[in-house]
C-alpha cells in the first residue's frame, strides 16, 4: 500500500471519533497495539533527541526497502510512532523521503498536542527521513 493511502485511512479512521478523548484513546491501543521492540536496540544511540519522553528508534534496510522499531516509555508517544512507522515502514528510501506526512494536520494532531509532544513527532519524523537518506546513499 503507498504512503498516501495509508494516510488516508488513518485519516478516514480518526473522522470515525466524535472527540479528541476518543482520539486520544485510539492513539493509546496503537501504542499498546506496537511490537515490542527488541531490548538489543534500546541503546543510547537509537534515543531521538528532541523528544520529552525517551523513544528509541532503529531502522534496517532489506530488499531495497526500510523497516522501522521503535518504542516509548509514554504510552502516548509510543501510539504516535506506532503511526508514523504504519505509514512509513516497509517503503524505499526515496518515498520515505518524498513523503508529505499531511496526517498529521488532517487528523489534527498538530493542534491537539501538546507544543513539547508536537516537537517530539517532528524530531521522529526527522529521524526516520535521516535513516531514509542514509540508506539510500547506500543504493547507488
Amino acid at each position: 500500500m503507498k504512503i498516501n493511502e495509508i494516510q488516508d485511512e488513518l485519516i478516514e479512521t480518526f473522522a470515525l471519533f466524535d472527540d479528541w478523548e476518543e482520539k486520544y484513546e485510539y492513539i493509546i491501543d496503537l501504542g499498546k497495539k506496537l511490537p515490542p521492540m527488541d531490548d538489543a536496540h534500546k541503546t543510547e544511540d537509537n534515543i531521538i533527541k528532541g523528544c520529552q519522553s525517551i523513544v528509541w528508534l532503529s531502522a534496517k534496510y532489506e530488499g531495497g526497502k526500510v523497516y522501522f522499531e521503535a518504542d516509548s516509555q509514554a504510552i502516548i508517544v509510543k501510539g504516535l510512532v506506532s503511526m508514523l512507522l504504519k505509514v512509513l515502514s516497509g517503503h524505499t528510501p526515496q518515498e520515505i523521503l518524498d513523503a508529505d506526512l499531511y496526517f498529521i494536520n488532517e487528523t489534527g494532531l498538530s493542534s491537539h498536542l501538546a507544543q513539547t509532544r508536537s516537537n517530539g513527532l517532528a524530531a521522529m519524523v526527522k529521524q526516520m527521513k535521516t535513516y531514509a537518506l542514509a540508506f539510500r546513499s547506500t543504493e547507488s
